[in-house]
């Protein structure tokens, strides 16, 4: 049986075209691009044309962008970053529930440097309330950090909403968007945030790159010190080839119309597994507000990782995770409120690009198989 892969909101292929603009800079642009001769000059253009085709994603300047090397360190810089750039002014940050954990242990660690960390709660959906984060804004409040989607549940955060909030009261905004770059759109004005993270090998490009957007204006201290790279705001000689990977799958990430099919295919499978299964299967997640590559089920009294090991060649994720030898309920769902008789049987499929209805039909014709050998031993 040929392999299907599910999976995409952990990592995606090399989009065919990235790899055409990757290929041509392993042998030509070996320049420093903060050099001033000629062999920099190449290097240095690619690097800014890429800065510039992600900004153009965003809706923002060219300058607004830093490269990193991937969501955790932009979601690392940001938090701390602005930590330190505004300790004078307060100590207070905002945050939810059902973040990543490259939001939630950054945070963990600021706490032991003495800042106040409130982590707001979050519905059976997985959103959060603006009106929570209003409530929550104090004096001495310096940031709220809320995720765009959810990794697990694909679950939208009211994200304009809470950045309206923000604006309101002067304080900064940070969202992490791995998850939703090139799946929903993530215009930065719209979403009124100040700073927001990306992941490149969540869009198409390669582990190892990723980027920032710091809205004009923005002060914050360096995660990394060193050189002046990225006008000061992140040392280091940068990855051209890289960067122009990055740009390039930022380009295409702005045709819609895989993102349609790809809906298609999801709904068509999870209108499947509700025929098949009826009450004994339940989504995780808004129905409606969620990214629409991603489908998060429970199969009621059974285990994910159960599910998924009777699935030949199939590559999902598991909403539970397994400790010595204990397998736990996800803190997503956890934190949602899903009981551990719900929960535990947790599967997540996320679509991409490379998805085909074949792939879906595939894996249909297995639970139809798998139901149907648990009927006859019944």
């Amino acid at each position: 049986m040929m392999p299907i892969y599910l999976d995409y909101n952990a990592s995606t292929p090399i989009d065919p075209a990235v790899q055409a603009v990757m290929e041509p800079l392993l042998h030509h642009a070996f320049g420093n691009p903060s050099s001033g001769h000629w062999a920099s000059t190449p290097a240095r253009d690619a690097l800014e044309q890429a800065r510039a085709q992600v900004a153009n994603l965003l809706g923002a300047q060219a300058d607004e962008i830093v490269f990193t090397s991937g969501g955790s360190e932009a979601n690392n810089s940001a938090l701390k970053g602005s930590f330190f750039a505004l300790r004078e002014r307060g100590d207070h940050i905002i945050t939810q529930a059902t973040e990543h954990p490259s939001v939630l242990k950054p945070l963990a660690f600021l706490q032991r440097l003495g800042a106040s960390v409130t982590v707001l709660p979050v519905d059976g959906t997985g959103r959060v309330d603006p009106d929570e984060v209003r409530r929550a804004i104090t004096s001495r409040t310096v940031l709220v950090s809320i995720m765009h989607a959810n990794n697990e549940t694909g679950t939208l955060q009211p994200i304009d909403a809470i950045g309206a909030i923000a604006r309101e009261h002067g304080v900064r905004f940070h969202t992490d968007a791995a998850q939703s770059m090139g799946k929903v759109a993530a215009r930065v004005d719209d979403l009124g945030v100040d700073l927001l993270s990306i992941a490149g090998h969540k869009l198409y490009a390669p582990k190892g790159i990723g980027a920032l957007y710091v809205r004009r204006g923005t002060a914050l201290e360096p995660l990394i010190h060193g050189a002046g790279h990225e006008q000061g705001r992140r040392a280091g000689t940068e990855s051209v080839l890289l960067a122009a990977a990055l740009g390039e799958a930022c380009r295409l990430a702005g045709d819609p119309e895989p993102v349609a099919r790809i809906r298609a295919l999801r709904d068509h499978c999870w209108q499947s597994l509700q025929a098949l299964y009826g009450n004994r299967i339940v989504l995780n997640g808004h129905p409606e507000h969620r990214l629409p590559n991603t489908l998060n089920v429970a199969f009621i009294d059974q285990i994910g990782a159960d599910v998924l090991a009777r699935l030949e060649g199939v590559a999902a994720s598991t909403g539970s995770a397994c400790h010595a030898g204990r397998i736990e309920l996800s803190p997503v769902l956890a934190a949602m409120g899903v009981s551990e008789r719900v929960g535990m049987g947790a599967v997540r499929f996320s679509l991409g690009r490379g998805t085909t209805q074949a792939d879906i039909d595939s894996v249909m014709a297995q639970f139809h198989a798998i139901e149907a050998a648990r009927r006859h031993h019944a």
